[in-house]
């Protein structure tokens, strides 16, 4: 559960820049599910994120349909990121390592409503 919800954290810097227009908002088990892998990387206990973590993260990216699907993304990833152990220097590079193009900054500190 733990590296869902830290998986979830990944995830909202990428959901943010993929979204477009739609209705429902993606549910957290969808983003657990799929950013999961992450973990590792996000607290500092792998050297690099795992191939199941970028390719988790771009699944999760495809399923954006709006800006409501971003913020739920990114409120799910918040739920259990301080608790978890996530570290911002590790959480900010994983755009570039899975070579995910994120417009803005990543953080646990990133303000999902905006």
């Amino acid at each position: 559960m733990k590296s869902l919800f830290l998986s979830m954290l990944f995830l909202l810097s990428f959901l943010f820049f993929l979204a477009n227009n739609g209705e429902a908002a993606v549910p957290c088990t969808t983003v657990d599910a799929n950013a999961a892998a992450c973990l590792g990387f996000a607290t500092g206990m792998a050297a690099k994120p795992s191939d199941a973590c970028c390719n988790g993260l771009r699944q999760l990216a495809q399923t954006v349909k709006s800006v409501n699907d971003k913020k739920a993304i990114c409120r799910c990833l918040k739920v259990g990121a301080k608790s978890l152990g996530i570290q911002d220097r590790f959480l900010s590079m994983i755009p570039q390592a899975c070579n995910i193009k994120v417009d803005f900054p990543v953080s646990v500190n990133t303000n999902c409503e905006t």
